[in-house]
């Protein structure tokens, strides 16, 4: 009996390690409290700050499921994010005007391009790209966080969310690079946001008022004089632009409001379903081992002296078989669990409609995505300056826009109807 004996020693020895092997501790995230401006900063020594919408890998329904969400919930996250980090970046008190802008543009002092790698409540991993209008880069960093469910406690919409501290992360580091520059480089870039505006709706005007230098630097060559009336009617457009991106954001705000309670409650129950899910796996696997190891030693007995080993090889034939089914069991779990996270998802996913406004005055309608609805705007404007000046609007093979279809009513350039506002 010894040898028997001694391998049921082993068989608990195995099952003892694999069953340790199987636990998982998460790393927590390290507090990070935000740096907020000890006094106010002059409004000359600000910097207006353009988020665009993030970017992320077109996901497919398989890939989503392998990283934990759904294309619909990431779609979304690129809306929300930016919006957030927005609400981060004013709480600091360090900038001038945050917002989000559906697209890149290098006409704002300060640009901020993010990426969604990662996120699916429990992990969130954001690469995030700061540019000046200058075109030196503050920031090419990547950004990980990870959460547990008690980090789901005590959130405020528009000021703690569950990876606030990945958020205050960032807005440190960007204020922390601004701090470095003198009153003078601030005062450049603020000027080359401007001229790069100028220049991009009258080139021919404002030719040679910038250049690059060999490491695509922007530097100013020559200034407009203080009384030019083209740079103070472009200026006027500029603002114009603003009051739209501004509207546009109050759009982003109820979407963001309206997506936080369930994208909340999406987080967190799939942080519990992702939990679940890698524990059952484990355990299914670690069964399924010990089962399968317990039926090999078992006939590796049958081996040896029958009288003395039948009894034992019944009993490990039996218990393995039983752990070998339970661990089957265990995974069909595991795709149920998979199951109710893609249903839940797709469940948040639909609450994701595009969303139709109406701003009251006298009217221009844009729709379309946010993108499309920007680029049509910026299109108005142009057509809106070359009207006002005479000038004659240069052609452009890209422009498809007919101002005839936009207009609802004849208005001031100021007032603006947005319609349709789809979220891509």
């Amino acid at each position: 009996m010894e040898r028997p004996i001694q391998t049921v020693f082993l068989v608990c020895a195995l099952l003892f390690v694999l069953n340790g092997c199987a636990t998982h501790q998460a790393d927590k995230v390290v507090p990070t409290p935000i740096i907020q401006a000890q006094q106010e900063i002059p409004e000359e020594e600000l910097l207006d700050v353009g988020i665009a919408v993030f970017e992320s890998e077109e996901l497919t329904e398989e890939k989503a499921k392998k990283e934990g969400t759904h294309p619909d919930i990431r779609k979304a996250e690129r809306h929300f994010i930016p919006y957030h980090l927005k609400n981060t970046l004013q709480q600091s008190s360090h900038w001038g005007a945050v917002r989000v802008i559906p697209t890149e543009t290098p006409e704002v002092d300060l640009q901020v391009r993010g990426e969604i790698l990662e996120s699916n409540g429990e992990h969130l991993i954001l690469k995030i790209d700061v540019i000046d209008a200058a075109g030196s880069t503050w920031l090419h960093k990547a950004y990980k966080a990870e959460a547990t469910d008690s980090f789901y406690s005590g959130n405020v919409p528009g000021q703690k969310d569950t990876f606030q501290d990945l958020y205050n992360s960032i807005a440190n580091d960007m204020a922390a690079f601004k701090k470095k520059l003198g009153r003078d480089e601030i005062q450049q870039i603020r000027t080359i946001s401007k001229l790069k505006f100028a220049s991009d709706f009258a080139p021919d005007a404002f030719e040679g008022y910038l250049s690059k230098d060999k490491k695509d630097r922007i530097n100013v060559n020559r200034l407009p004089a203080d009384d030019d009336t083209m740079m103070e009617r472009l200026l006027q457009i500029r603002d114009r632009d603003h009051m739209y991106v501004d509207v546009l954001n109050e759009y982003f705000e109820g979407f963001y409001n309206e997506m936080w309670e369930p994208y909340e409650d999406w987080r967190k129950t799939n942080l519990i379903e992702q939990v679940a899910l890698r524990k059952i796996k484990r355990d299914a696997y670690v069964r399924q081992a010990a089962g399968a190891l317990m039926m090999a030693l078992a006939l590796g007995l049958a081996i040896g002296d029958v009288d003395n080993t039948y009894a034992l090889q019944n009993v490990l034939i039996f218990g393995g078989g039983m752990v070998m089914v339970d661990g089957f069991n265990i995974s069909k779990q595991a795709e149920i669990h998979r199951m109710a996270i893609q249903e839940l998802s797709e469940s948040f996913g639909s609450e994701m409609k595009p969303v139709v406004m109406e701003f009251k005055g006298k009217e221009y309608e844009l729709t379309g995505s946010a993108e499309e609805q920007y680029k049509h705007w910026r299109e108005l404007l142009r057509k809106i300056y070359y009207e006002e000046t005479g000038f004659e609007q240069p052609d452009d093979p890209e422009a498809e826009l007919n101002i005839d279809g936009l207009v609802k009513s004849p208005t001031s350039a100021l007032c603006c109807i947005l319609q349709s506002f789809n979220v891509r």
